[in-house]
């Protein structure tokens, strides 16, 4: 079957399924934008409980960390990341879902073979790699003398 490029052109728009492009953008903001109101309530909150500005950014932290653990864990996140994509995949909620997704995955494997192996498959190379760049980094800083 030989085609011109005209009719590929249109086979290919006939059979591929259309884009939500913007759909997706909007549901990525507005469920990025509720887990950055839930954070800042979690800070307004902890500030007005007479915590520092630095500790209630590790309250914000934990806090979030601990919400998207437990909702990995009910099978909810899942859900919520079906819908919001990268608005919930890429802050901290997502990183926690990393890491507590595949241990439940594997528990059945065992402690150590399962969980204890098989929690960082995920999460593993942006670990090395965040720790490595930043290394790498700290070195230029030292070296340079740039701060």
């Amino acid at each position: 079957m030989s085609l011109t490029p005209n009719e590929y052109e249109q086979l290919n728009k006939k059979y591929s399924p259309s884009s939500k492009t913007w759909k997706n953008c909007a549901m990525a903001f507005l469920v990025g934008g509720l887990i950055c109101t839930l954070g800042q309530a979690i800070m307004n909150i902890s500030s007005s409980l007479g915590l520092s500005v630095d500790e209630s950014g590790a309250a914000v932290s934990i806090s979030l960390i601990f919400i998207a653990a437990l909702l990995t864990g009910l099978n909810v996140f899942d859900n919520i990341a079906k819908v919001g994509g990268a608005g919930a995949l890429v802050p901290i909620t997502g990183f926690s879902n990393s890491i507590v997704a595949p241990a439940l995955e594997f528990k059945s494997e065992g402690y150590v073979l399962g969980l204890g192996a098989k929690m960082f498959v995920i999460a593993g190379p942006v670990l090395v790699y965040g720790i490595t760049v930043s290394v790498v980094y700290g070195i230029i800083l030292y070296l340079f003398h740039i701060v």
